[in-house]
Order: structure tokens, then C-alpha cells, then sequence
């Protein structure tokens, strides 16, 4: 069998170590940052060291093994560009790493800062600049709530947006990739972003600015090709959304309603699918019935009856109708649910999936680790930008107990034989189609290799 078990990490962050500062570099820098930035921009204090050091790959038992203890040395919090360049201009001057981060939600360890140095925090840089029809400009450090809302006072709302609506916009395009909106609007990759203004190492008199293909080789780069400054993203006319929470004996049958759910037209903004077993481990809730399989969507409110009559052709009932629901049921979708999960079963751990499999062979998904539970989404074209069909269906997540490394691995292995596709989410390398770009634009805006290093896989024959 050939292993499908990634580089050593902890020998990627042992490598990575070796960028931190010299403690003269240090001192150097951390003078010259208190002379050019106001005090109250700039911290050394061992909590706010370690607040911004952390993210959350805990999820992972790998990664919690391996990841490093060492903090960042400084934290900065700039409240605009001006002062974002400022610290980066003075830290590649000193040579010191530069790890951007926002509200520190991602799970995959993208803002731990492997080698210490400068962690910059940009969630005070929260402005909504603009908003115009079908887009709107906002700061890096600008929640995905403070967007929504902007966005709804001019009768728009967000095309689509991660499930912690806390996000910063930032962050979520530097580590995201999709979310609430995605059956509909696809992916960060699908349009969604149509201009970026980003801050290189060294930073240029004025940000490096991107547009619609351009933008490409910062998303999903945990800021190792620059740190966002501004997003322009899109809008869509806002819809008066509804949660709707059904249950069915059957699973086959909820998998086929929620097929159904996903051709419906305006198209839902989240629709997620539980087995029992999972299910069980949410706080209990009369709508996610015990023994049923649980299936929950946000729809346009236009379209109740029509769920309702879906749901009832196949078997199931309706449990829940209710606007104040929106926010609860997109905490039961996505990667909320391995926290969620894990708080029942702390023994467990995931794997990002998807394919035809999910559907049409759910139990021999299941049987490639042995527990595993699945959990669905649906979205559009998952994690294939390329397909030009640009169909909607499931992806999602299988959850299973964790017994080691080896035997995980061994599980992938059997779930791509299937023709599933994994993302792995027990490491903080990049991958996947877009890397080449990505290295191309990390060479180019950062030649001394000081942004968020050890994020990158190493070039062996460098």
C-alpha cells in the first residue's frame, strides 16, 4: 500500500524554527517598533504573546502533537495600512518572520507562528469602507457580522461567508474556503473576491493591488504570498432566509431529500445531514429527534411549503420552522461540527470529504475507518473549480475514533481507492492545484522567505 501520509511536520517546524530572531535582531526591532508605532498598537505581554500563537488546531490530535510551543516574541495591532506597513517594513529590516492573523478560528495551525517573531493581529483594522451594487470594501479586520450588516442596509447581503460569522474578512479569505452561500456562490475561488489591496515583505510605498484573476494566489495562502489589507467581495440581493429542521427514519431518504433541497430555486444558503449516531452528540434538542437522521437547511422563507412537501414525499416531518434559527443551524454544518462533536467524544477525529461516494456509497465511506460517522453539506462543486458542470451536492466530513497516525492514513488511502476526495486537515502545509501560483507570488513579494514561514512545503532540491 503506498502512503498517502504527509512530510514529518515536526520536522517542518524544526525547520521552520531556525528564521526566529536572534535576541539582538530582537531588541533591535522591538525599539525600533515602540519609536514608529503608537504603545497601544504594540505588545510583549506573555497573554497577548500567547493569545495570537494559538488557533484552532487543537481539533487535530496530530497537530496538537507536533505543533510547536514557542510564542510569538511581539503582537501588533495596527488600525490601518499605514501602521501594517510600518511593522513589516521594520521587521524585514531586522529580519524578523511575520505570521498575519485575524480572529484565529482556523484549524489547521495557518496562524501559529512556527519560528516566534511578529504576529500581526489585524482585527482592529475592522472598517466597512464601502459598499456598493454587488460588492463591498472592507478592511482585513472587518467581521463577517459588521459586512452582513453593512451589506443589509442597502438590501444586499454577503454571497457567502464561513459559518463563524465572527471571522474577519481576512482572515477567512487568507485560511477559508467556504461556507454559508456556497451551494449557490461556489467557492473564495469562484469570484467571490474581486479586489485585494496586500502588504509584501518588503511592503511597496503604496499596497500591491489585485483584481478578480490576480487575487487568486492569495486566497487560501495563510499570508505566505502577502498580508491582506483590503478586500472588495461580493454581494448578492439580500433574501428573507428561514431555518427548517426535518428528520427521517431512513437515511437513504434524507440524502435524497436533500438532494432535492439543493435544486431548489432561489438555492438554499446551508443545507447539512446527520446520521443518528452524530446527531447524538449535540446538546439534545426536540428537532434533532433521537434516532433520526437529521437534515437542516436555510432556505428562502418563500419556500417552505415546498420543503415541507419534499420533506413529507420522502418519508420524513418537519420539526422546526424558525427564522431565529438561522444562526443555530449553521453552528450544526461545516467544521462546527468536529467541535461540536468533539466535546461529546473527545476520542474522535475528521477528514474533509467529498465525491459521488458520499451519496451513492455512504456505508463503504464509513467502513474506510473503522466508527466513522458522516456528516453532509451541500455546495456546489466541491473543491473542483475546474468542473465546468458547476453541479450542486454533498461534501462533508467523516468522523471517527482517532487510534494513531498510521491507521488514519491507511483510511485515507481506502477512501481515494473509492474515488472520495480528501482534504487533509491535520496539517498546516499548502497544497492542492493552486500551489504553484502561490510559490510564484511568495518568491515575488516576499524573496526573503519571512512571511508566516514553514507554511510552504520546502523545495528539498532548493
Amino acid at each position: 500500500m503506498s502512503t498517502v501520509e504527509p512530510p514529518p511536520l515536526a520536522h517542518v517546524a524544526q525547520r521552520a524554527s531556525r528564521r526566529a530572531p536572534s535576541p539582538a535582531a530582537l531588541a533591535a526591532f522591538l525599539d525600533a517598533l515602540a519609536a514608529a508605532l503608537p504603545a497601544d498598537r504594540v505588545s510583549t505581554l506573555d497573554s497577548a504573546r500567547l493569545a495570537a500563537s494559538r488557533d484552532g488546531a487543537y481539533l487535530s490530535p496530530l497537530l496538537s502533537a507536533v505543533l510547536p510551543d514557542r510564542l510569538a516574541d511581539v503582537v501588533v495591532r495596527p488600525h490601518s495600512t499605514e501602521q501594517l506597513q510600518t511593522a513589516v517594513r521594520l521587521a524585514h529590516a531586522h529580519g524578523i518572520p511575520v505570521v498575519p492573523r485575524g480572529r484565529g478560528t482556523g484549524n489547521y495551525g495557518q496562524a501559529v507562528p512556527l519560528a516566534g517573531g511578529l504576529v500581526v493581529d489585524l482585527s482592529d483594522a475592522d472598517r466597512v469602507l464601502e459598499v456598493g451594487n454587488g460588492w463591498v470594501q472592507a478592511q482585513a479586520g472587518a467581521t463577517f457580522v459588521a459586512l452582513e450588516a453593512a451589506a443589509r442596509r442597502t438590501g444586499q447581503e454577503i454571497a457567502m461567508m464561513p459559518t463563524t460569522v465572527g471571522s474577519t474578512i481576512g482572515g477567512f479569505l487568507g485560511g477559508g474556503a467556504g461556507g454559508l452561500g456556497s451551494i449557490e456562490h461556489g467557492w473564495l475561488w469562484d469570484g467571490f473576491v474581486q479586489a485585494l489591496e496586500v502588504v509584501g515583505c518588503p511592503p511597496q510605498d503604496q499596497p500591491r493591488r489585485a483584481y478578480g484573476a490576480q487575487c487568486l494566489p492569495y486566497l487560501h495562502a495563510y499570508g505566505v504570498t502577502g498580508i491582506i489589507a483590503t478586500a472588495t467581495v461580493k454581494l448578492a440581493p439580500a433574501r428573507d432566509w428561514t431555518a427548517v429542521l426535518a428528520s427521517f427514519p431512513d437515511g437513504a431518504a434524507a440524502t435524497q431529500a436533500g438532494l432535492g433541497l439543493l435544486r431548489l430555486d432561489p438555492a438554499p444558503r446551508l443545507v447539512s445531514l446527520d446520521e443518528p449516531a452524530l446527531t447524538a452528540t449535540y446538546p439534545a434538542d426536540p428537532a434533532l429527534p433521537e434516532g433520526r437522521h437529521s437534515l437542516r437547511s436555510v432556505v428562502d422563507a418563500s419556500l417552505v411549503d415546498a420543503v415541507a412537501a419534499l420533506v413529507a414525499a420522502h418519508g420524513g416531518r418537519v420539526d422546526k420552522v424558525d427564522a431565529d434559527a438561522v444562526g443555530y443551524v449553521s453552528t450544526l454544518s461545516f467544521n462546527h461540527v468536529t467541535l461540536r462533536a468533539k466535546k461529546a467524544r473527545p476520542e474522535l477525529c475528521h477528514l474533509q470529504v467529498g465525491g459521488a461516494p458520499l451519496v451513492t456509497d455512504p456505508d463503504k465511506v464509513r467502513a474506510a475507518l473503522p466508527g466513522a460517522m458522516l456528516h453532509l453539506d451541500g455546495m456546489r462543486a466541491f473543491l473542483d473549480p475546474a468542473d465546468p458542470t458547476r453541479g450542486r451536492g454533498f461534501g462533508g466530513l467523516l468522523l471517527a475514533p482517532f487510534h494513531d497516525a498510521a491507521a488514519l492514513y491507511a483510511g485515507v488511502h481506502r477512501l481515494r481507492e473509492l474515488g472520495v476526495h480528501v482534504v487533509d486537515p491535520h496539517t498546516w502545509l499548502l497544497d492542492g492545484p493552486a500551489l504553484p501560483g502561490i510559490r510564484a507570488a511568495a518568491a515575488a513579494n516576499d524573496p526573503d522567505g519571512l512571511l508566516n514561514p514553514g507554511k510552504l512545503p520546502f523545495d528539498e532540491s532548493a
